[in-house]
């Protein structure tokens, strides 16, 4: 039990994490893995390879050393994590693992600094917040099963549709094998699709957004190829290997990044395949005859990779709404496409009233949320998601 005589002891310890820094959580990785080879089945072992993760959870526990006697300031992201642990069905006993290779890690680097009292106060730390994300995590999995159309753990989805949506973006729509009915969802969340990629050792589990507004039937995500020097093993795989006909499983919803109506003017703003969650609330708002002003503003490569151009065209032009677009490279001369990066100057935008909803690359959404609030738009107003480990902009 987490008591006041711990909060001085764990807060003594602050200079010896930042000591430490990533390497503490790189060596905790690959202990726990050792041991507990099976855990490589729930984590994004891309992330774990390009160092993401190990870097994420060192400035969680430096941030939750640090509020150790307020864990009321770190809610909202431990809201945002219990989202993303109900999508890879981690549970209780998965923190018990975890919690046993912190507290030997913590003992094997600190050396004697690791005294009684130090791994007293750190075990009774740990419990008392992996507590936090077991009541949380159980409630967000009871409130999916009891819901209409949902489910707990994994169920078995068939693709009956792969649609090509721009040269490098496909969506992939699935219906559920016992053809019963899909839960809800709000527009921004995501699905966790698991599959185990060219016959791999361990099972891979992914979040995509979920691209289109809820019908109650089916789920649509639209999948980026990354194509940099590191091919993303599970989006390449489902380019390259997943057909209509396959089955996959998939966790419920989740995410607490998504579409709130607050009866305001609406600023929807993208690049690359940020533009997945965008669709869905754009969708949703159209089918909702949403009576506020909305932008729809977008960036990325060229036309070529411009995602559901068309039918955003379409709905914009039928709800007399407004869309701005920014291509790298010069393309046919248009009244809303501009060359060049995205500049909020140019546009007449809803800068004391409305809601800014920002996806994309992390850089794009720190530059496209330092332009917001030097044009005056308060920060409470700027809601964003971040791919991978959550980062701060």
């Amino acid at each position: 039990m987490l008591t006041e005589q711990h909060i001085p002891i764990i807060k003594s310890t602050i200079p010896l994490l930042e000591n430490a820094g990533p390497a503490l959580t790189k060596y905790f990785y690959q202990r726990m893995f050792l041991h507990a080879p099976e855990l490589q089945n729930i984590f994004n072992m891309s992330n774990q390879a390009n160092g993401k993760q190990q870097v994420a959870l060192f400035e969680a526990i430096a941030a939750y050393a640090k509020n150790i006697e307020n864990v009321a300031v770190l809610q909202s992201a431990v809201e945002r994590i219990a989202q993303k642990h109900t999508s890879l069905n981690i549970q209780p006993e998965h923190y018990q693992v975890v919690g046993h290779h912190l507290i030997e890690t913590l003992r094997e680097l600190t050396g004697d600094a690791f005294s009684i009292d130090v791994e007293e106060a750190w075990t009774a730390a740990y419990q008392f917040l992996a507590q936090i994300f077991i009541d949380r995590e159980a409630e967000l999995y009871q409130q999916r099963a009891a819901s209409i159309g949902g489910w707990r753990d994994a169920r078995a989805f068939k693709v009956i549709d792969k649609i090509v949506e721009s040269d490098l973006v496909k969506s992939f729509i699935f219906s559920p094998v016992d053809q019963q009915g899909v839960i809800s969802f709000s527009p921004g969340q995501y699905l966790g699709i698991e599959v185990t990629p060219n016959k791999g050792e361990y099972k891979e589990i992914r979040q995509y957004s979920l691209s289109a507004q809820p019908n109650g039937e089916t789920y649509r995500i639209s999948v980026k190829r990354e194509a940099t020097v590191v091919p993303g093993k599970v989006s390449n795989y489902l380019h390259d290997d997943i057909n209509i006909g396959d089955e996959v499983n998939l966790y419920a919803p989740a995410g607490d990044f998504f579409f709130v109506n607050r009866k305001n003017p609406v600023v929807l703003i993208s690049a690359g395949v940020g533009i997945t969650p965008m669709q869905a609330m754009l969708e949703t708002l159209a089918e909702q005859n949403y009576e506020q002003t909305v932008h729809y503003l977008h960036a990325c490569e060229s036309s070529g990779q411009h995602s559901f151009a068309p039918r955003t065209t379409e709905i914009i032009k039928k709800n007399d709404w407004q869309q701005h677009i920014w291509y790298q490279t010069k393309e046919q001369e248009q009244p809303h496409v501009s060359q060049g990066v995205m500049d909020f100057n140019e546009l007449a935008l809803p800068i004391h009233k409305g809601d800014f909803y920002l996806c994309g690359p992390t850089r794009f959404m720190q530059f496209a949320k330092q332009q917001l609030l030097a044009l005056g738009v308060t920060e409470t107003r700027i809601h964003y998601e971040v791919f991978g480990p959550h980062q701060s902009l």
